[in-house]
C-alpha cells in the first residue's frame, strides 16, 4: 500500500517525533477500548503496513513485532469498560488515545490522529480521516492496537467460558447474542450498549 507522506509534511514543518494514534474496540459490546501511538522513523518501510481492518490476523500478528522492533518509540493504552459507561465511548476511545500518545518515550512532539476527533494532547495534532489508510505510522498504530485487544479478548475466553470471546472478540454476533441470552452479561459486558 502507498502511503500519502504526512509524516514528511510535518517533518519538513520542523516537527522531529511525529507519532501516528488510533483506536480499536469502538464497535463490540464487550471488553476494554484500546489505542496505539506509533513514532517509525524517517523512511521506514515495512512491508505489507496497511489499514488493520484489511489484514488476516496472522499478517496482523506478523506485522505486530515488525512494527515494534522497527518504531523509534510505541505505546498501547487502554480505557476501561468501567471508563466506556462512565464517559461514553467516543471520550473513552479519546482517552486511550491521550494515554498511548503519554506512554511514548522517545515522546512525539506532533500527533496524527485517526479520523475527526481531537484527544486532549499537550503537543499539537491533526485528525486525518481514514487515516490508517493514508498515513504509515497511523495503520501502525491501527495494528498495534487491534492486536494488542485481541489478545486480550482471547485471554477472557478462559475467564468467561461460553460467550465466544476468543472468535469474535466482543463484537455483535450471532453467537454473541445468543450467548448473552442464554448465560447473560458479564462485568466485561458494556451494558449501555446491550440496551
Amino acid at each position: 500500500m502507498l502511503f500519502e507522506p504526512h509524516e514528511n509534511l510535518y517533518r519538513s514543518l520542523g516537527f522531529g517525533f511525529i507519532c501516528g494514534v488510533d483506536e480499536a474496540g469502538r464497535g463490540p459490546l464487550a471488553g476494554d477500548v484500546y489505542a496505539a501511538a506509533v513514532i517509525l522513523p524517517e523512511g521506514c518501510v515495512i512491508k505489507g503496513l496497511a489499514d488493520s481492518k484489511k489484514l488476516s490476523p496472522q499478517k496482523r500478528e506478523l506485522l505486530f513485532d515488525e512494527i515494534q522492533s522497527k518504531a523509534v518509540s510505541w505505546s498501547i493504552a487502554r480505557a476501561t469498560v468501567e471508563e466506556i459507561a462512565r464517559l461514553n465511548i467516543l471520550r473513552a476511545a479519546l482517552l486511550a488515545m491521550k494515554r498511548a500518545v503519554e506512554g511514548l518515550d522517545p515522546v512525539a512532539d506532533f500527533a496524527l490522529i485517526d479520523g475527526n476527533q481531537r484527544p486532549l494532547l499537550d503537543i499539537p495534532c491533526e485528525t486525518l480521516v481514514k487515516g490508517d489508510a493514508i498515513c504509515a505510522s497511523i495503520a501502525a498504530a491501527s495494528i498495534l492496537a487491534k492486536v494488542q485487544r485481541d489478545r486480550a479478548m482471547t485471554r477472557l475466553e478462559e475467564t468467561y467460558p461460553g460467550y465466544g470471546f476468543a472468535q469474535h472478540k466482543g463484537y455483535p454476533t450471532k453467537r454473541h447474542y445468543e450467548a448473552l441470552a442464554e448465560l447473560g452479561p458479564t462485568e466485561i459486558h458494556r451494558m449501555g450498549f446491550l440496551r
